[in-house]
């Protein structure tokens, strides 16, 4: 990938050995998003699909051209780490480079895809649509 934000991810993750590591380090990276009013955890931002209780917020930053900004939570630790990582790569950027990204080849290239229960590799790829969902959405406003 020559994303430099994905680049990063991937360079991350190469230093951790084994599943197990990278399990964790998801669960950390979870661990640290800031987690979202209780307003906010409401029927409209939840992630409809994903088995575990998620909710992602989509915010437009007023710049130029208008950046994307999301922020999530979940009642997962794993789920709150993926979406810890598609807000390291997806967020703060604009709705073309947002569309663009290809964030499951990054799961793939960091081994996360191919680790993951059916269930958990769904709602990641709930959360990835509906990102890319808001960008189009975006895109087709202006």
């Amino acid at each position: 990938m020559d994303d430099t934000r994905a680049r990063a991810i991937i360079d991350e993750f190469d230093f951790l050995d084994d599943w197990e590591e990278r399990y964790t380090h998801v669960i950390e990276l979870g661990k640290a998003l800031e987690p979202l009013a209780p307003e906010e955890r409401n029927e409209t931002n939840k992630v409809k699909g994903c088995v575990s209780q998620a909710w992602l917020v989509s915010e437009t930053v007023a710049d130029n051209p208008p950046r994307l900004r999301f922020r999530a939570d979940s009642d997962a630790h794993i789920v709150r780490g993926l979406a810890a990582l598609l807000i390291r790569l997806m967020s703060d950027r604009p709705a073309t480079e947002i569309a663009a990204i290809d964030a499951r080849a990054l799961f793939d290239a960091i081994g996360l895809a191919e680790n993951l229960s059916a269930q958990r590799a769904n709602g990641l790829n709930i959360m990835i649509e509906r990102i890319q969902a808001e960008a189009q959405a975006t895109l087709t406003k202006t």
